[in-house]
């Protein structure tokens, strides 16, 4: 598939969607403590984008049954909200996408209930970090390599991570998903050349252990192979001249993270 250029004013309507992804994920953020159900963040989180004018991008995508894919501890991606009940020490990645003015945004965050093991709370930090590597590379005249090269070495050579290798980042716009593909691993000068107009989702999904993963029976769910603890940080991405430019921002979820007493902030 050839890479949809956006104009400027396409890349405000995906902010629009990108930044009602990040008010939901806010809104996650005050919600989550021990004790509740995995559905029932699912129910809050599409009842806030519906009031506020846009229709959740997972839901129905592929047969797919909710609004958000929240993925506990081992869960990499597209865990299915569930009776599941949060407890101390859990990780949870909440990974959601809006649909509103005919564009798609998409975002995730991984948080951390109670008490978590420092070692876990250090993955989270690295995978964060990591994020925003990759989103310096995502500039005119980059190829998608660079990406790929700066978040594999930061979470690879540097911390000894493993770099699910299955699952990669994607562009963005009308379609949830678009080309170019961006893994999380490669090599500099590598992929497609990156120009102006291209918007991008760079999602990197890492691992405590080792890089394999597997999916579950549901033919969603996916896991690591080791069943060790893995984070998931995502933003919506223009590329622009010097640096990416992040549709999607994490300012409220950190507010609201730092302020929920039942989270811990890695």
């Amino acid at each position: 598939m050839p890479i949809i250029y956006k104009t400027n004013a396409e890349i405000e309507l995906i902010r629009e969607s990108a930044l009602l992804v990040s008010a939901t994920l806010t809104e996650v953020a005050k919600f989550l403590k021990e004790g509740i159900t995995t559905s029932s963040i699912d129910a809050m989180a599409e009842q806030f984008i519906r009031d506020n004018g846009g229709v959740p991008s997972f839901k129905g995508y592929g047969g797919f049954p909710a609004s958000l894919c929240i993925s506990v501890n081992e869960v990499v991606v597209h865990g299915f909200p569930s009776d599941y009940v949060l407890k101390d020490g859990d990780i949870i990645s909440v990974d959601c996408g809006v649909y509103m003015n005919g564009y798609h945004g998409d975002s995730a965050y991984t948080f951390a209930i109670g008490n978590v093991a420092p070692e876990t709370l250090k993955l989270l930090q690295v995978t964060k970090q990591s994020l925003y590597k990759g989103i310096a590379e995502a500039k005119e005249n980059n190829r998608v390599g660079d990406i790929s090269f700066a978040i594999e070495n930061y979470t690879h050579k540097e911390h000894g991570y493993g770099v699910v290798r299955e699952l990669v980042g994607h562009g963005v716009g009308k379609n949830l998903h678009e080309d170019p593909q961006v893994p999380n691993y490669g090599r500099r000068g590598d992929g497609k050349r990156l120009k102006e107009g291209i918007v991008i989702a760079i999602e990197p999904m890492i691992n405590m252990g080792r890089k394999e993963v597997v999916t579950l029976e549901d033919g969603w769910t996916v896991v690591t192979i080791d069943r060790k603890m893995s984070a998931h940080f995502e933003h919506t991405v223009a590329v622009r001249k010097n640096s990416g430019e992040h549709l999607s921002t994490f300012e409220g979820i950190e507010a609201a993270e730092k302020a929920n007493p039942a989270l811990t902030v890695a």
